[in-house]
């Protein structure tokens, strides 16, 4: 064995260089799925233009008839409009309502599609994004809400998840100040979806937790935690339908 700088080694591999990999380089896959909730967003987005909406979203929710017929509320669920519970998260009030969002789509799914894998990637999105669904409905008994805040959160949960098992130091990485100052945001400035944000955010850890850390550590099959991730998203529809059919929770 041969000592090097970084330890240990045989000599065949002692004059090798060792590859450093940064956060970007977590894995090799392209983000295709990532790109392509991009554009189903802003697709729909340009639709809503088309169909009454403003680009600052002046106009409120029922200034366009995909806003409205897509936004989620305990009354609309309350009527089996359980639909809105998934098309509310790909809807916008206002440019740069959509921007934000895709900005943090475009970072998170960059870094975490190519670790997780399209599929467990989605899972995350789409749970993340009922989690903050349900969120939104149990803080907000009265007003619609739209975007997809709480599926982006839920990747910030995921990231954390993710940057931990690999050793990756939190705030070293710049991912714990973003958080830090999406949660001050969240809670400092009226009119955004604080139960959104906050349920997507757990709900997105928890999934992570399950497929990619718990996976690891307890060796169980994959079958068992991405049935237990669905089940979080489940759950999520079932609380959103419950405290919808409550008025008083």
């Amino acid at each position: 064995m041969t000592t090097t700088s970084v330890g240990m080694r045989c000599p065949e591999c002692a004059g090798e260089k060792t590859k450093v990999r940064g956060v970007a380089a977590l894995g090799g896959d392209e983000p295709r799925l990532t790109y392509i909730l991009i554009g189903i967003n802003v697709a729909i987005a340009l639709g809503t233009l088309l169909s009454g909406a403003t680009a600052t979203g002046g106009g409120g929710i029922g200034s366009s008839t995909l806003l409205s017929d897509g936004s989620v509320s305990r009354f609309t669920v309350e009527q089996g409009e359980y639909w809105r519970l998934i098309t509310a998260g790909f809807l916008h009030a206002g440019f740069l309502h959509l921007l934000f969002n895709m900005i943090g789509l475009y970072i998170l799914g960059t870094l975490l599609e190519p670790v997780l894998g399209h599929v467990r990637f989605g899972l995350i999105y789409f749970v993340s994004l009922l989690a903050g669904s349900f969120g939104a409905l149990l803080l907000q008994p009265t007003a619609p809400t739209v975007g997809a805040s709480g599926a982006i959160f839920g990747l910030m949960g995921a990231a954390v998840i993710v940057m931990r098992h690999r050793g990756m130091p939190l705030m070293e990485s710049g991912l714990g100040l973003w958080i830090g100052l999406n949660l001050l945001i969240t809670f400092t400035i009226p009119g955004i979806s604080i139960g959104g944000h906050i349920g997507g955010l757990i709900g997105g850890g928890l999934a992570a937790l399950l497929m990619h850390d718990l996976a690891d550590r307890v060796r169980v099959p994959q079958i068992v935690t991405t049935m237990l991730v669905v089940a979080i998203g489940a759950l999520s529809i079932v609380g959103s339908i419950a405290v919808s059919g409550s008025p008083g929770v």
